[in-house]
Parts: structure tokens; C-alpha cells; sequence
């Protein structure tokens, strides 16, 4: 992970970070062994360094798999995004583009 702006999520860390959610928030389920995942952490950490006003964070599925069982994250990389409020509202799976990425966080705020 490059971007200092970009949170890692434990199981201890995620229940809390949600709970003190005050703006939208994307997590990208990854792991290290994973090529299309290395590919994607570019766009995540531009996202956290051009937007401070949305929290991105990342979750090592080989360090928490209970965090990835309990968001159904089958297939990796797995985006999962939620509201202020700490609700998911959407997820996508596999490679997403950059405007896909800033539509689906822009529908997270708004909802």
C-alpha cells in the first residue's frame, strides 16, 4: 500500500470504523498473491490521495478471511461501498474503472 490515506481493516478495526463513519467509504478486499489486485491498488490510492472527502480502506483477505466471509467476498478484488452511515450500498467485482469507481462512491454519498 503506497497511499498513507489509505486505511487497513482488521476484524478488531472494521465494526469501529463503521460506526464512526461520517462519509462514504470504499474497501478493497485484496490479497498480496493477486495480479489484478496489485492493478487496481493504483487507482485505490489515487482515489484516497485526489479525495479526502470519501475513507478507502483495505481489507488482506489471507489476514482477515472472517471479514471477507461476512461480506460474501467470493472473487478478489472485491470492492464494497458504503454510505455515512455505514450501509453498503453497492460492490464490484473484478477490474472497475476510474469513473465507474468515482460514479459508485458518488451514489454512496448520496445515499
Amino acid at each position: 500500500m503506497s497511499s498513507e490515506k489509505v486505511i487497513s481493516l482488521s476484524k478488531a478495526s472494521f465494526p469501529s470504523t463503521l460506526q464512526a463513519l461520517q462519509k462514504p467509504m470504499v474497501v478493497d478486499f485484496w490479497a498480496p498473491w493477486c495480479g489484478p489486485c496489485r492493478i487496481l491498488s493504483g487507482l485505490i490510492d489515487e482515489m484516497a490521495e485526489a479525495h479526502p472527502e470519501w475513507v478507502v480502506a483495505k481489507v488482506n483477505i489471507d489476514e482477515e478471511p472472517g471479514l471477507a466471509e461476512q461480506y460474501d467476498v467470493m472473487a478478489i478484488p472485491t470492492l464494497i461501498f458504503f454510505n455515512a452511515k455505514g450501509e453498503v450500498v453497492d460492490h464490484s467485482v473484478g477490474g472497475i474503472t476510474k469513473h465507474d469507481l468515482i460514479t459508485k462512491l458518488e451514489k454512496a454519498a448520496q445515499n
